[in-house]
């Protein structure tokens, strides 16, 4: 009797469908993997940015995709390239996944004139993530500058999403103008939620801004915690690093209690093309996520 043989699909095997390995070298052939996806929204939040809304098509690859709060995806436009992008959502959002894309280059650009429905590669997720549980039954710092506050909501959605394992909690954000200011429409409900304190600043404001102003490091001064039971996650440009940083170790939290987001050029996502390294460090496999004492050790890292 004749014997008719499967079709053969690497992704189907068993090796391949166990939960993701977080940020392990040996893994990273895992990672190499394309998902399918359609661009299901698509929300204008400045001139610059929008935020999309994407979704995984297959239903199995969809729930097995998971990711941690600091961690990015490379998003492939056929037929333009790839880039890197830090995941704005909750992971409890199975196979749902929301990018704040800023229109700098082509890539970017062809995303920006998408429409719903649009279909992209998504391969990931990259890197080291905040550690979330190791901060429980302390307060938390989430300070965020300019289009930091992107990479910041998704600690954002998990501190909400688990307030009772969590002290004091504060957001604080700021812009150089006030037109800038990302995700304004979420601020109310942030500001709704029990022992959030939530502040928003900007260095410049328009004749209708009613808000506060002037530099990040300013919200700081009203801020009291016991800097010995206080983490603090700062996301931004990594010129603002150094001014936060200061002023947070000047209140008397230590430096391994920070922990920032580096932003760097990277291509491949697994250590391959060189382009984001820093010594002998690789931002998408080591980082993006450091505690500040690493980053301060870390030569041209800032």
């Amino acid at each position: 009797m004749k014997q008719i043989l499967e079709p053969y699909d690497i992704t189907r095997e068993r090796e391949m469908m166990l939960p993701l390995d977080y940020n392990r070298r040996s893994q990273l052939k895992h990672y190499d993997k394309t998902y399918k996806a359609e661009i299901t929204n698509i929300i204008r939040l400045t001139e610059m940015e929008k935020l999309f809304q994407v979704r995984i098509i297959d239903d199995t690859e969809r729930e097995r995709f998971t990711f941690l709060p600091g961690q990015f995806v490379m998003v492939e436009v056929p037929g333009y390239g790839e880039i890197p992008i830090s995941i704005s959502s909750s992971f409890t959002h199975k196979g749902f996944i929301e990018l704040c894309i800023r229109k700098v280059g082509l890539v970017t650009t062809v995303l920006h004139n998408a429409k719903r429905g649009c279909k992209v590669g998504i391969r990931g997720p990259f890197g080291t993530h905040f550690p979330m549980e190791q901060m429980r039954g302390n307060n938390i710092l989430l300070i965020a500058g300019g289009l930091g506050l992107a990479p910041l909501r998704a600690p954002i959605f998990h501190v909400i999403e688990n307030r009772s394992y969590y002290k004091d909690v504060y957001i604080l954000y700021g812009t150089k103008e006030s037109n800038l200011l990302l995700f304004t429409y979420q601020y109310e409900e942030w500001d709704r939620i029990a022992d959030i304190n939530l502040r928003v600043i900007a260095e410049q404001g328009s004749k209708d801004w009613k808000g506060e102003i002037g530099l990040i490091t300013d919200l700081l001064d009203e801020v009291d915690v016991d800097p010995g039971e206080t983490n603090a996650i700062v996301c931004g440009p990594p010129v603002m690093f150094k001014f936060v940083c200061q002023r947070l170790t000047d209140m008397g939290i230590p430096m391994h209690r920070m922990f920032v987001s580096l932003e760097r050029r990277m291509h491949c996502g697994m250590g391959k093309c060189c382009r984001c390294n820093i010594g002998s460090t690789y931002t998408c496999v080591d980082g993006p996520v450091f505690d500040y004492w690493t980053v301060m050790n870390l030569q041209e890292a800032i």
